[in-house]
């Protein structure tokens, strides 16, 4: 098991951890016992690293997530994140980061989890109409009072974390990052690694693009958010599907699958990253964590690298 330290101020999580938006929003119907069967199975192998939001359900997959944690939460690290505000019915509500906003959704999210701290709080957006200063104060006094170990952003632009970092040591960053979405590295990652903020990759298989399983729409379920994303096209698709089968060819090199070489990829950085991938099911969770013991060649490296000069069709959202 590899872990990795995100930060400067302690906060160590093992390199795979577990993204449980999908057990809640966006991906279609889900069953409840099941979901929890992949959590506790999660917690039995050691991927301790969950990651979810107030805004998944809405709020619901905090609750789900309290019922995995009773018994074992000092096993668990744990993510959260405010900011992207949502009414019971899933309706949006905007973009929040004022100082009284960010302590009222903590509340709200320590009581859904059942639990009297929470160990990363992100900002799961930054509020263009808020300074950055306001927001990190806040949370900083949640730290003080102990209600958060570390804070965190997420995909937040170089000048504002180099602003929230002045004012309160950023423990870590989580952005979108994977074969396919690779824009973090011209100016976010340098920004980072000197500042010394881990970061959290999410959506590390393309959103499921990678592993090869989505061949058209046909592929996904009435009700994914995907069917509205500008890569999922038919065309979008068909154009990106190289990357897909290069993916697809290493792994048949190598002997593991395409969601393991994507993961390994990402693993192979010169960065202090963990990554997040989503599934609800038990032998995904094993598949992704069993990535860390994947080892590419240089050559299979550098033919992955070329990808970034292929492009990909369509924007990330």
């Amino acid at each position: 098991m590899k872990h990795v330290n995100l930060g400067s101020q302690g906060l160590r999580v093992p390199a795979i951890g577990l993204g449980c938006m999908g057990m809640s929003d966006f991906y279609g119907s889900s069953s409840e016992s099941q979901n929890l069967q992949v959590l506790d199975r999660a917690a039995n192998i050691g991927c301790t690293f969950w990651d979810t939001s107030d805004m998944y359900g809405p709020f619901t997959n905090e609750i789900l997530l309290s019922k995995a944690l009773k018994g074992r939460r000092d096993q668990i690290t744990l993510a959260t994140k405010f900011g992207i505000s949502r009414a019971e019915d899933g309706s949006w509500q905007g973009i929040k980061g004022g100082a009284d906003y960010v302590k009222a959704s903590c509340d709200a999210s320590l009581k859904r989890l059942n639990t009297d701290y929470i160990d990363l709080y992100y900002q799961h957006r930054v509020d263009p109409d808020t300074p950055i200063e306001e927001t990190v104060s806040a949370m900083a006094d949640l730290v003080q009072a102990g209600k958060v170990r570390y804070i965190g952003l997420s995909e937040a632009d170089p000048e504002t974390i180099e602003r929230a970092h002045a004012v309160h040591p950023i423990s870590a960053l989580q952005t979108e990052y994977s074969l396919w979405s690779r824009d973090v590295e011209a100016a976010i990652l340098p920004t980072i690694k000197r500042l010394n903020i881990g970061f959290v990759a999410y959506s590390p298989l393309g959103r499921g693009f990678l592993t090869g399983a989505i061949r058209s729409r046909s592929d996904l379920q009435p009700g994914d958010w995907r069917l509205e994303n500008p890569r999922f096209t038919e065309e979008a698709i068909a154009r990106n599907s190289q990357l897909a089968d290069l993916v697809a060819e290493i792994a048949a090199e190598t002997g593991v699958t395409a969601a393991q070489v994507a993961l390994a990829w990402l693993l192979s950085r010169d960065l202090s990253l963990a990554t997040i991938p989503g599934t609800r099911s038990i032998e995904r969770l094993e598949e992704n964590w069993a990535s860390q013991d994947v080892a590419l060649t240089g050559e299979q490296l550098a033919r992955l690298e070329s990808l970034i000069n292929q492009g990909v069709t369509g924007d990330r959202y």
